[in-house]
């Protein structure tokens, strides 16, 4: 599907698409009690269905109803076998749920996350006591428990997936559990995991976010949640209105408990004009310079700035790229592909994208299957000198299913065909 946005002007209001971050991280846990857990404004991204689905095979009654899905968690294993589809959070979180069952299990992928590495998995585990495999480090992974010792020390340099589903899964085995962490990154994700695992009634206690102390014996309790609204893709809009027009999102938690709240700090520095009022945000147009920004815990923020520095005076340095080599795609060679394309000088040295704002072209341009790298080239156009064709446009499915559509709501001129 191809997708054409036409330099256009922002204005409106709108309210904040899910979290499928916060989201899959409560299906998992209402799966893993046994009473009835509420969840309203789930939405209908592709990562969440497919943790719905996981569930599922997990034994998990799933009843969905209008935007809210109703999950009693199962007695019984249903199957052995879970699909992830294109979701790098399912595949990570829900192996370190699978080890909790003495039989082998299995978790397949989708699509782009076929292509993304597993094996950092397989220490963790076999200091846990859990058997681990997988096709030449790459998915499907086969996994064999239940976890027969209660220590491990990782490495969180990929980040905190892995680690969100083993703070998940321990809580549930008789003994206390001690999980040491070095050089974790995107510690506010490990804060959401935790901030949700404390709705569901469990307690985790940790020094610094280097060692977790897990107490044994617990119970996930059921609950009923608010999915939060998602920051990670408010971004993009929010970028939007500061590149060309003004835009007011409403239902946005505090920044501080989203990693990609931090786009609110950019946006700052930058000089674009922002007011905060509640759970409400409202961004506007101003004279736009460049900035300075370190992505290292929050990497899904790179595509909106490069959006954002590609129209901002001067030379933009953000940093963290050695974040995004095992995205949906390899977001930093991708984010240097396709700005190119659009006349954008952008470059990389070592760990930091430069790019240099200036007069943005139209032209034609690849998602490479990376919903956040439509979502990028789409806020780009809004201020380019003609129209940007996106192909691969589908791909915003993944994460925010009504991004085109929203963004049209607001004014942006959107065209698509197949």
């Amino acid at each position: 599907m191809f997708v054409t946005v036409t330099p256009s002007t922002l204005s409106g209001s709108l309210a904040a698409s899910p979290s499928k971050s916060h989201a899959q991280r409560a299906i998992a846990l209402a799966a893993l009690g046994h009473d009835a857990t509420m969840l309203s404004c789930i939405g209908s991204s592709d990562d969440v269905q497919s943790a719905i689905k996981v569930a599922e095979a997990m034994g998990a009654q799933v009843i969905p109803s209008e935007d809210a899905v109703n999950i009693t968690g199962g007695d019984s294993l249903h199957a052995n076998t879970w699909h992830c589809g294109e979701s790098g959070l399912c595949l990570r979180m829900f192996s370190a749920i699978a080890a909790l069952y003495d039989t082998e299990m299995i978790l397949s992928a989708h699509g782009t996350l076929s292509a993304r590495p597993v094996d950092f998995m397989a220490d963790t585990f076999h200091q846990l006591g859990v058997t681990f495999s997988s096709n030449r480090g790459l998915p499907p992974v086969h996994i064999k428990g239940p976890y027969s010792r209660n220590t491990a020390l990782i490495d969180g340099t990929g980040g905190s997936q892995f680690l969100t589903g083993l703070l998940m899964a321990l809580p549930l085995l008789q003994q206390d559990s001690t999980i040491s962490v070095h050089h974790l990154k995107s510690k506010p994700y490990i804060d959401l995991t935790l901030s949700t695992i404390k709705e569901f009634g469990v307690s985790i206690f940790h020094e610094s976010y280097e060692t977790f102390h897990i107490p044994g014996g617990q119970h996930y309790q059921p609950a009923t949640l608010r999915i939060q609204g998602d920051w990670s893709g408010m971004a993009f809009l929010l970028v939007g209105a500061a590149l060309s027009g003004e835009v007011r999102i409403t239902g946005l938690p505090d920044p501080v408990s989203q990693a990609d709240g931090r786009i609110l700090e950019a946006l700052e520095l930058c000089g674009a004009t922002i007011q905060v009022d509640d759970d409400q945000v409202i961004t506007s147009h101003n004279e736009l310079r460049a900035f300075e920004f370190d992505c290292t815990h929050c990497p899904d923020l790179f595509p909106p700035l490069a959006a954002l520095a590609a129209h901002c005076k001067g030379i933009s340095r953000i940093s963290g790229v050695h974040r995004l080599k095992s995205k949906e795609s390899d977001r930093g060679f991708v984010l240097l592909n396709e700005f190119r394309k659009l006349g954008v000088r952008i470059w990389q040295e070592e760990d930091v994208l430069f790019v240099e704002g200036g007069e943005v072209m139209g032209g034609s341009t690849e998602s490479h299957h990376d919903h956040r790298i439509a979502m990028a080239l789409a806020v780009t156009a809004l201020k380019a000198n003609s129209p940007v064709t996106i192909s691969g446009s589908e791909c915003v499915t993944k994460s925010y299913p009504n991004f085109f559509e929203d963004l049209a709501s607001l004014g942006g001129k959107v065209g698509s065909k197949n």
